[in-house]
């Protein structure tokens, strides 16, 4: 297996309410949602950096197309992290994912380590962390 992940794909209970959190609220960019016309198959992708998207699909059409057991959600499972060029960029997209509907877990601030972030939900509780490491160059 090449290491290479090019699809995120998270369950979610209500595809439409997150397709506004991350499109309208966060603005990332979409086609919206597609697969109507399929049982089980709506899903709506956002264009991420080269090469990789994040998918919304509803939890239970996840748990039946993967054939596993629908169950609660936890925000314990991941955090999707999200790398900014500096402390007030972190600060921005705080703010931006709270104006949007997140919820803050966790205020950014400096870590141990020598950087800086902070935590939110999205709508359904998937955990994102906004850091900025100063050992990262980023590139655009």
């Amino acid at each position: 297996m090449k290491p290479r992940i090019s699809v995120l794909t998270l369950g979610v209970d209500d595809l439409e309410g997150s397709l506004r959190f991350y499109r309208d609220g966060l603005g990332l960019s979409t086609q919206g949602i597609i697969g109507s016309e399929f049982e089980h198959g709506a899903v709506a992708f956002f264009d991420l950096q080269a090469g990789l998207k994040l998918a919304i699909w509803n939890r239970k059409d996840l748990a039946h197309e993967a054939g596993v057991i629908h169950s609660a959600p936890s925000s314990t499972e991941f955090t999707i992290g999200h790398n900014v060029g500096s402390k007030e960029e972190v600060d921005e997209v705080m703010s931006q994912a709270e104006q949007a509907g997140a919820t803050i877990t966790a205020q950014a601030q400096d870590t141990f380590w020598g950087g800086y972030s902070g935590h939110f939900l999205d709508p359904d509780g998937h955990l994102w962390e906004v850091v900025w490491n100063p050992a990262w160059e980023l590139a655009d």
